[in-house]
């Protein structure tokens, strides 16, 4: 066993225990020795390559005992094979600290350098102190223009942990939900050959949805939020004028605690009374120079989508 344990790597007490679990096969018994053959170094080195592929235990021992009843693993391995490949067409790039200092602006910043090691946006290379690996440049790119246009380092990296956690719910959402449907059926019992085959299709197939899937929606949410952080910031009549029109004369500002009604600016404001914890609460979010445009906006909101229902109720 300890020469087992030489040329396996595992140490003797894991040897042991894939024996009392049925992982791995008795040893022949010569006289008051135990002789260990190449079978069951094979069998060590198999295990050790599907723990490391994420499976557990139990999961292996099925498998292994699949494969002893003649079944094989090179569906298994093959459907292992495609999940773990590369989920993006994106090529791992190489660059020197002083291409790095030179893409963010020509400054050394470490505390920034030592936050993009510790999220793997760069990888440090031991063989090369000053070098880094860039799994994601695309990725680096974008930390690059946001820093041009005014976004601290730090900023990004915390940005970036938010939505990878967000992203992360969302790949785990997908999964599960392509698992119930579709990947279950070859799931539930160890696959055979043929099963895992068919089951490494239908991921190649899969393999854009999520990302398709994910461009669409951010796409569309990023249109309908930009107009709607925008008609916030420059208010209503801003965003809907043309961009020929003649600028709108500009009324005083109301006192605190009145608003005008929404409408043409040409329209007579109107005082309107407000509690003053709405107005001060509103002037928190937004800043007092535009606390009437957005009470104003939040109003003929709320008018349009009354109106819309009205008349949705008199179909």
């Amino acid at each position: 066993m300890e020469d087992l344990a030489r040329h396996s790597g595992a140490t003797v007490r894991t040897i042991r225990g894939y024996q009392d679990r049925g992982l791995l096969p008795r040893p022949e018994r010569r006289g008051r020795a135990n002789v260990y053959r190449d079978t069951h170094l094979s069998r060590l080195r198999q295990i050790a390559g599907l723990l490391d592929r994420g499976y557990t235990l139990a999961s292996i021992k099925e498998l292994l005992e699949a494969w002893d009843a003649g079944r094989g693993l090179g569906g298994v391995l093959g459907l292992v094979a495609e999940v773990e490949r590369p989920w993006s067409d994106e090529e791992a790039a190489r660059m020197t600290r002083a291409e790095l200092n030179e893409k963010f602006g020509g400054t050394r910043d470490d505390a920034a350098v030592e936050d993009a090691v510790e999220l793997g946006v760069l990888v440090r290379l031991p063989e090369t102190p000053d070098e880094f690996l860039v799994p994601s440049p695309q990725e680096l790119a974008v930390a690059a223009e946001l820093h041009a246009a005014g976004v601290p380092l730090l900023a990004i990296s915390g940005h970036l942990r938010e939505l990878r956690a967000q992203v992360e719910h969302i790949a785990g959402r997908f999964l599960d939900f392509t698992t119930e449907y579709v990947f279950q059926q070859y799931l539930d019992h160890p696959p055979s050959d043929a099963e895992a085959t068919e089951a490494a299709s239908l991921v190649r197939r899969l393999r854009p949805l999520a990302q398709q899937t994910v461009d669409a929606e951010l796409a569309r949410a990023m249109r309908a939020l930009a107009t709607r952080y925008l008609r916030h910031h420059l208010g209503e009549t801003a965003i809907s004028a043309p961009a020929d029109a003649a600028p709108a004369t500009t009324s005083p500002a109301p006192g605190p605690g009145t608003v005008p009604p929404p409408g043409p600016a040409a329209d007579a404001a109107e005082p309107v009374p407000l509690p003053a914890a709405t107005v001060r609460a509103v002037r928190e979010l937004v800043g007092a120079e535009h606390t009437a445009a957005f009470i104003a906006a939040a109003a003929e909101r709320e008018v349009r989508a009354r109106t819309m229902d009205a008349l949705a109720t008199r179909r």
